[in-house]
């Protein structure tokens, strides 16, 4: 017999946190492996976390709307008799975000080996309220300081002392771990009577901090081309409603505007890379990120290897990943993968706009709306076509205007070569 620890697990790529929304279980309960025990909630994906034990709940750690760190322990479960392959090594604590020790003080006695060592997450903290860590004894494994540790410091106001300016000597100056920049201050506007207060909720929370991100980190540039898409449009409309009758569902504008995205970007793999520090990484797979909006969310659920699929495929895919956005159904792995974002912002009636950076993608491409506009056409003749801005947010780090030019000429030249002799098959 013996207590495991269930820990927040990983929901996607790039996500550090979850929002344990609902409890699907309770202390004294018996679940098997792989029993839902949770629905929790990131700003890509609400999902359902699975035991990763037979046994029964002993302890439910993180509450209903608490948002925990992935790594930190959800709840416990006493197992017994349970297979070897289920067991992992039992630990005192949740490992942090980040394991890397950041600093380590002089060996200290053998049954506290690792006191004084902290990650780069706990260090943050302390920093951000005044904690000097040389003070604080740890409880994690072998005396490591967690996070609980600081938290719980912070809670009860007290425990250490705050850490203060050393005096100024000839003395040589020991080394010590990098501080913290200085927390920013940031003046919010008070309500006034009459006005509705909203609570933010964990997903809207977690937009706002990778929009932040994104802006932050990524220099962004943009640029725009106008597409005639008149051949297009009527290819689409005089073929819609029998692939509606044969197909079970639309044939949408933004299926061949995906695929036009898909065919150019295999031309410009350069396109469909990332940033990562010291290098650049182009991605081998053509992943097409789509933004789906619900009332008060955004979701960007992925179409996997969108060059290797027609358009009647790409249309099946939109309007599945669309369905499961609705119906909150959407699985993590639907979230997974994606290296370059088409938003179809021309469903709000948008005409032209900048869209921020999926990070850590290297682009982003708004379709607008398809307009009728009066084009001057060869010869000097006056004639109403159908007109669509699309609009190309980038990643100056990766990427320049002559490639971007280039491919945004590409998926221009593909989607007014598009008529009655194109296959949607």
């Amino acid at each position: 017999m013996a207590i495991e620890q269930m820990t927040m697990p990983q929901l996607g790529e790039s996500v550090t946190e979850g929002t344990i929304s609902k409890w699907l279980v309770a202390p004294g309960d018996k679940v098997n492996k792989y029993d839902p025990i949770a629905e929790v909630m990131t700003d890509k994906v609400n999902a359902e976390v699975p035991s990763s034990f037979t046994g029964t709940i002993t302890e439910l750690v993180g509450e209903e709307g608490q948002t925990l760190q992935v790594g930190e322990i959800i709840c416990k479960i006493e197992t017994e008799g349970a297979d070897p392959s289920e067991k992992k090594q039992e630990q005192p604590e949740a490992p942090e975000a980040d394991e890397t020790p950041v600093a380590e003080s002089r060996p200290e006695a053998d049954d506290q080996p690792n006191k004084k060592r902290y990650s780069p997450a706990v260090l943050r903290l302390a920093g951000e309220h005044g904690i000097d860590l040389d003070q604080v004894t740890g409880t994690g494994a072998g005396g490591r300081i967690t996070r609980k540790d600081i938290q719980r410091i912070i809670e009860t106001g007290g425990g250490v002392q705050e850490r203060t300016e050393e005096p100024k000597t000839a003395a040589p100056a020991q080394e010590s771990a990098p501080q913290p920049e200085p927390k920013e201050e940031v003046s919010y506007p008070a309500s006034a009577a009459g006005d509705r207060e909203i609570p933010v909720t964990a997903v809207r929370k977690a937009i706002a901090s990778n929009m932040k991100r994104s802006k932050t980190e990524i220099p962004h540039a943009w640029t725009m081309m106008e597409v005639d898409v008149t051949n297009m449009v009527a290819y689409r409309n005089s073929v819609k409603d029998s692939f509606k009758k044969t197909e079970g569902f639309n044939l949408t504008f933004f299926a061949f505007f995906v695929k036009a995205v898909a065919q150019a970007l295999k031309e410009f793999p350069q396109m469909n890379s990332m940033w990562a520090g010291d290098k650049i990484i182009q991605k081998k797979d053509i992943n097409i990120s789509i933004a789906v909006a619900t009332e008060d969310s955004l979701f960007v659920p992925v179409i996997k290897n969108a060059d290797e699929k027609t358009i009647k495929g790409i249309a099946r895919e939109i309007t599945d990943l669309a369905k499961k956005v609705r119906d909150g159904k959407l699985s993590a792995d639907d979230m997974q993968g994606g290296t370059f974002t088409v938003n179809n912002t021309g469903s709000f009636g948008s005409v032209q706009s900048m869209g921020i950076i999926n990070y850590p993608q290297a682009a982003i491409l708004q379709v607008e709306s398809i307009v009728k506009r009066p084009v001057v056409m060869e010869h000097g003749m006056i004639a109403v076509r159908d007109m669509v801005n699309l609009c190309l947010s980038l990643d100056h780090r990766v990427l320049d205007g002559l490639v971007c030019g280039r491919f945004l000429g590409r998926v221009k030249q593909i989607l007014e070569s598009i008529d009655e002799k194109t296959s949607v098959y």
